[in-house]
């Protein structure tokens, strides 16, 4: 059944509205009339009607406010009675009214999401791979865009499934795309081999997250220093009072070579060297070793705080590098709410120089 004689004498006189921009009328209101009588006539409308009224908005939506089409959106977008060729309508207007039907409409399907990566623009594609389950067809045509922030969108949603071969995928570009290696390594789902791969190029902190959270061997988390070690002899893992000359030389050839950085402290911790750990930091700090364990090990938490200021660490592996530490030295490792509230006020009142300062007058008692 069609339109009733009212309701094509109405959308005779919208249209006629519609396409005469002569007429004294509000296209906003034009186009939210036929929006709404789509609406609400969309299962009994014929094809050459429907078409009418497609037309009738395509022919408005260029002059009809952006705000008023984003409204529109909005309260379609959880609508599951919707005509569903309205619903492609405002998905193909520009971004900002057609995210909140990508993001929510049931009406969207698997098919409408393919056709909008094939052929629209990156806005649509980031909002596509942000929408909850998607499924591998979806996420495996994402992985082919070029976008990195489409590719992040897209590994940051938890919900989305994302098959072996679009994660080998991801975990290549991942080398070049730097913003991919953090929520790729975050995900759950991440296949441990393609974790282990990313060992060869991610940052310090995220080689300490692989590990950590992989169960990968330790040994693969970085190359370079499994030379360094072979150069050691494969020193005992447990400290050494004093440590080994061959730690001393190996931390005295770094720092003359300008190689000493807060990256290395990370990358021996990760191994569990805990000599070479303690020798680099205090080279770092200009202090000698006996001192920095002093200060390090049995002061608490501030003082630990304070010399990863000082080295340079960042305040969001301080937990990391104390939970190590002392794992390394078969101490209890565990900081609640408070401790790390502590570390915090370390980070914010002290610059790196001002924590330098601080740790070069600490005096063993």
């Amino acid at each position: 059944m069609g339109l009733t004689a009212k309701d094509m004498s109405d959308m005779g006189r919208l249209a006629h509205l519609a396409m005469n921009p002569r007429e004294d009328a509000s296209r906003e209101e034009i186009y939210l009339a036929i929006a709404s009588l789509y609406r609400v006539q969309g299962t009994s409308l014929n094809n050459r009607e429907r078409e009418l009224m497609r037309e009738i908005l395509r022919r408005l939506t260029r002059d009809v406010e952006m705000a008023i089409r984003i409204a529109l959106a909005e309260r379609l977008a959880d609508d599951t009675s919707a005509p569903h060729d309205l619903i492609l309508l405002l998905v193909d207007d520009t971004i900002e009214v057609a995210r909140p039907l990508i993001l929510r409409s049931p009406l969207l399907t698997e098919k409408d999401a393919l056709r909008l990566i094939a052929e629209a623009g990156t806005g649509h594609q980031e909002a596509i791979a942000g929408r909850p389950h998607i499924g591998i067809p979806v996420t495996d045509a994402l992985v082919r865009c070029e976008s990195e922030s489409v590719l992040v969108a897209l590994v940051r949603n938890a919900t989305a499934r994302i098959s072996e071969t679009a994660y080998q995928t991801l975990v290549e570009r991942s080398r070049a795309l730097t913003g991919l290696q953090e929520p790729l390594i975050s995900r759950a789902d991440l296949p441990v081999e393609l974790a282990n791969s990313m060992c060869a190029w991610v940052s310090d902190a995220l080689k300490i997250h692989i590990a950590n959270n992989y169960g990968i061997a330790p040994k693969r988390v970085d190359v370079a220093l499994a030379e360094a070690m072979d150069t050691l002899g494969h020193a005992a893992p447990g400290p050494q009072d004093p440590p080994a000359d061959s730690a001393q030389k190996l931390i005295d050839k770094l720092a003359v070579s300008g190689q000493l950085k807060a990256g290395f402290l990370m990358r021996v911790l990760s191994q569990g060297q805990i000599d070479l750990f303690d020798l680099a930091f205090s080279r770092l700090l200009h202090i000698d070793v006996t001192r920095f364990r002093q200060a390090f090990y049995t002061q608490g938490v501030s003082q630990v705080a304070l010399a990863c200021r000082a080295a340079g660490i960042d305040k969001s592996v301080f937990a990391t590098v104390f939970n190590l530490s002392r794992q390394a030295r078969s101490e209890a490792a565990s900081l609640g709410r408070a401790d790390m509230e502590e570390a915090e006020l370390v980070f914010c009142r002290f610059t790196r120089a001002a924590a330098l300062e601080e740790m070069q007058s600490f005096r063993i008692h």
